[in-house]
């Protein structure tokens, strides 16, 4: 098993047997400064190195969705319709876009640990300004800081994973992540709600809960996580260069065909995410609580989806699991589409919704893998793009479904249509390349 050298000397030299090709040696900061590097850790390592890696990851979930059980009141606060209450949403969908595609190529130059500190520092921040925001356009403006500044989490925590894993660990490594972080969906609403219940709590005082998380989360990384990369690994800092990373990888076919499909499908979420606090409390009349619990629910459904991805990529071919789970979702927002244009009973609406977010889960999970799997050089910049195709989809179906708050038929066509796209996506751009047969001939005579 690998392992962790602690050395005080500086300038010192250390050789890890075991570590793979550049991860096998690392340089002691003249400062005297541990940096180490872990490669497929196992056991208790990889354990604690999943919970860390998660706390960067919850912040995209909690920043998205720990509010939407105050869209009403937020509506009615601020004075504000549905749509400018859902632009909130798509702002801060926006900002982590943008944010994504800056820190990535930054962080694949500086390193990760730095970029992560300051990133979510200014989140902290950013809570605070949305918590005091006196009107629906100043919480517009903090909903965008902060989700640029939370973007660093996402990317980033991808980022290492790709610094520290490889091949099937990678994988397996990454589903366990994602099973991690589908606790978050879970929590985030449930969270919010119970705040929306104590006597004293407003809507306020859920950006004030994300401040207070944030900081904790600087303490957390500040404490417990080192540099995964080192100096020798880092690519150039200058925006020609990260522009012309960025356009390697849009060229780049195979790696486009699992980034628009995890991009068409997981963006495509967006709209449910968007259009349920309307769609669960207005149409169907469920309280604020209630509606936490349905909305946490389809967390269990992304964990079952990335826990069935880790448990059978080590039988079964990765792309034959993906082709499998986008024929799972395509089917059930069709199932979805039909249910919504009926008014259908919500049990018709929720059953659909959480196959399709289990589908999800497995989509996520492996086509991250799969794209990732030749980016150890420019990990960031690939992480940049894969996280910022789902969340600009995303920002711009958002607000859609708002449009006709008497009907859930936006949302529902939405999911069909995005799912539809993603699978166009994965059968045209990813299908493997058949070597062509070699025909001997033979000279007689």
């Amino acid at each position: 098993m690998d392992r962790i050298f602690h050395v005080k000397k500086p300038d010192q030299m250390v050789y890890c047997e075991n570590l793979s090709s550049s991860l096998a040696e690392q340089r002691v900061s003249k400062k005297g400064d541990l940096r180490y590097m872990l490669h497929n850790p196992t056991g208790k390592e990889r354990l604690a190195l999943a919970f860390l890696l998660s706390s960067l990851g919850i912040l995209g979930p909690f920043n998205i969705d720990m509010y939407l059980p105050s869209f009403p009141d937020i509506a009615a606060d601020l004075e504000a319709s549905a749509s400018l209450v859902q632009l909130s949403l798509t702002a801060c969908l926006i900002g982590l876009a943008i944010g994504q595609l800056i820190v990535g190529p930054i962080s694949d130059a500086h390193g990760r640990r730095k970029p992560l500190l300051i990133s979510i520092f200014l989140f902290a921040i950013s809570s605070l300004f949305c918590a005091l925001a006196p009107n629906i356009t100043m919480l517009v403006v903090g909903r965008f800081l902060q989700g640029f500044t939370a973007s660093a989490g996402i990317v980033l925590s991808r980022a290492v994973v790709r610094d520290v894993f490889s091949g099937r660990e990678l994988t397996k490594f990454f589903a366990l992540l994602m099973v991690i972080n589908a606790t978050a969906p879970m929590i985030a609403p449930m969270t919010g709600g119970a705040i929306l219940l104590l006597p004293f709590a407003s809507w306020h005082t859920i950006f004030y809960f994300l401040c207070l998380l944030g900081l904790l989360i600087v303490i957390n990384i500040a404490m417990r996580l080192k540099e995964t990369l080192p100096p020798e690994k880092r690519i150039p800092s200058s925006i020609g260069h990260s522009v012309r990373t960025i356009g390697s990888l849009l060229q780049d076919r195979s790696f486009m065909g699992y980034a628009l499909t995890v991009g068409f499908i997981h963006g495509g979420s967006f709209a449910y995410v968007a259009g349920t606090p309307f769609v669960y409390q207005g149409i169907y009349e469920v309280s604020p609580q209630v509606f936490s619990i349905l909305f946490g629910i389809n967390g269990l459904a992304i964990i079952t989806g990335s826990f069935i991805i880790g448990r059978l990529s080590g039988n079964f071919d990765e792309r034959s699991l993906l082709r499998t789970a986008v024929l799972i979702a395509v089917s059930a927002t069709s199932i979805l589409l039909i249910m919504t244009i009926i008014t259908g009973p919500l049990a018709a609406i929720v059953i659909p919704i959480f196959i399709y977010m289990t589908s999800m889960g497995m989509i996520v999970t492996s086509a991250f893998t799969l794209a990732m799997k030749n980016q150890g050089h420019r990990a960031g910049s690939a992480s940049a793009v894969l996280g910022l195709l789902p969340l600009s989809l995303g920002s711009a179906v958002a607000p859609l479904v708002g449009l006709d708050e008497t009907t859930a038929v936006p949302m529902g066509a939405i999911l069909f249509i995005t799912s539809f796209l993603g699978t166009i996506a994965f059968f045209t751009l990813t299908r493997e390349k058949q070597a062509k047969p070699v025909v001997s001939l033979k000279m007689e005579g």
